[in-house]
């Protein structure tokens, strides 16, 4: 019996998708198909998150995101967030939210959105901060 947590997305492409994620992401590859457009699926995890990917097929009830982004991201702590959010500019993503230092939370994020409607925020930890640490700190930043 198996558990755990997938993320499925639906895109335009899956095998376009999974080529593009990754030339960004380390991945691990589980499945690929390769049928016609619009039947192909491509199950993967990129650091030990699983993500499948299907190919939009409105016949099916399945639509990709259009010309808006939609309201959920996928928040991926990369190794190093500089050459991780270069390769993605690269690639076309469009930035979000510039790399950003919160060096007193311990993180250096950025948000970028793929060229398949969605948003990624890339995260990458410098230091521990504890939950009690960065809440205290939030707390500060409200009374001042």
């Amino acid at each position: 019996m198996y558990t755990g947590v997938e993320i499925d997305i639906v895109v335009e492409d899956a095998l376009k998708a999974y080529t593009t994620y990754q030339e960004i992401f380390t991945t691990e590859l589980i499945e690929k198909t390769d049928f016609p457009k619009g039947q192909n699926e491509v199950v993967f995890t990129i650091y030990g998150t699983r993500i499948h990917l299907l190919d939009e097929n409105p016949e099916a009830g399945m639509q990709a995101p259009k010309d808006t982004i939609v309201p959920i991201w996928l928040n991926v702590m990369v190794p190093d967030i500089k050459e991780t959010f270069k390769l993605a500019i690269d690639h076309g993503w469009k930035e979000l939210m510039p790399l950003t230092d919160m060096s007193d939370f311990g993180v250096i994020n950025a948000v970028v959105a793929d060229t398949f409607g969605y948003q990624w925020m890339l995260h990458q930890i410098h230091k521990e901060v504890s939950f009690e640490e960065r809440k205290a700190m939030f707390e500060q930043q409200m009374d001042d």
